[in-house]
């Protein structure tokens, strides 16, 4: 009889300086710290080789950017991974020719890079201004097939999207992976979004039966624009949660962390066949959900498809 299928998964949590080798160097250690935990596959923060820039739209930001092929930081991890035998996601700041995307490479623990990802959906409001510096993602939802599991990987505003999870999943994601930087907001300081968050994800986990990794940068970043300072302080709360949407780990909102949990990959799968969700979809009835305002019907009563091809 064969061995179930076991892994141990990690969030990191940490506060980034604006100064690249430095944020580099935190991130190598605490994949080292990971890999001794027993750690097979390490999740680092969004955008973290620096500040989160978006606070501010600022031209001089562009320059943070790099191209995808031979990026330094990837280059670096994908060695650690080859010499750890783990599997890193990596979050960059990607210019490809005039296009600029919130992108992650998928490092298997050999240090094979398995491909891109693009951040899909792009948020705009105070404190976040990502459509100033990033076009949509054109990868549209992968599943990436590691020497440990095959998983999905996302990007923090992607992770309010039950659509972008289901896509996962139904494509054989066995775990979902969501590098994330998100704190206060700067228009409202009463405004509390930490729990809200989690229970976002968590609902992903649970509707999926999959278990979910955030991983999330802690500490006050402060980045001066044309109005003034902007400063966000980033809430950490980063987490391992279940295949019930229930929480295995999590950190709080300020101290450096590496989070862990070992998954049974082969119970979970039984546990997610044996629930019925994938089993009872109605993927017939769901054409509601390729339009932008629900009333896309034609006059018999169906829905329209007008170029518009599959379906979620």
């Amino acid at each position: 009889m064969e061995a179930e299928r076991k892994v141990v998964v990690a969030a990191l949590q940490f506060t980034c300086s604006d100064s690249v080798s430095d944020n580099v160097d935190t991130a190598e250690r605490l994949v080292r710290d990971a890999h001794k935990k027993g750690a097979k596959i390490v999740l680092i923060q969004e955008l973290f080789e620096g500040y989160y820039f978006c606070q501010a739209q600022r031209e001089d930001f562009f320059q943070r950017a790099k191209p995808y092929e031979n990026h330094p930081t990837i280059s670096r991890m994908k060695k650690l991974a080859k010499e750890l035998g783990v599997v890193i996601p990596v979050s960059f700041f990607e210019e490809a020719n005039n296009a600029h995307y919130n992108s992650v490479a998928i490092i298997d623990a050999d240090g094979t890079d398995l491909g891109l990802y693009r951040k899909s959906h792009i948020p705009d409001g105070p404190g976040y201004q990502e459509k100033y510096y990033f076009n949509p993602g054109d990868t549209g939802f992968k599943v990436f097939s590691t020497k440990f599991a095959k998983i999905g990987i996302a990007i923090c505003w992607d992770q309010w999207f039950p659509e972008a999870a289901r896509a996962m999943v139904l494509q054989g994601a066995e775990i979902l992976f969501y590098p994330t930087a998100i704190g206060s907001e700067p228009q409202d300081s009463e405004l509390d979004s930490r729990e809200h968050w989690k229970r976002v994800m968590c609902g992903h986990a649970g509707a999926n039966l999959v278990p979910l990794v955030a991983s999330n940068r802690i500490g006050k970043e402060t980045i001066e624009t044309e109005h003034g300072d902007s400063t966000i302080r980033f809430y950490g709360n980063s987490f391992i949660a279940g295949p019930t949407g229930e929480i295995l780990a999590v950190a709080n909102d300020e101290d450096e962390a590496v989070l862990t949990a070992e998954l049974n990959l082969d119970k979970i799968k039984s546990q997610r066949h044996s629930w019925g969700v994938f089993r009872d979809r109605r993927p017939d009835l769901y054409e509601v959900l390729l339009t932008l305002d629900g009333t896309r019907k034609s006059s018999s009563g169906r829905w329209r498809r007008k170029n518009l091809k599959g379906q979620i």
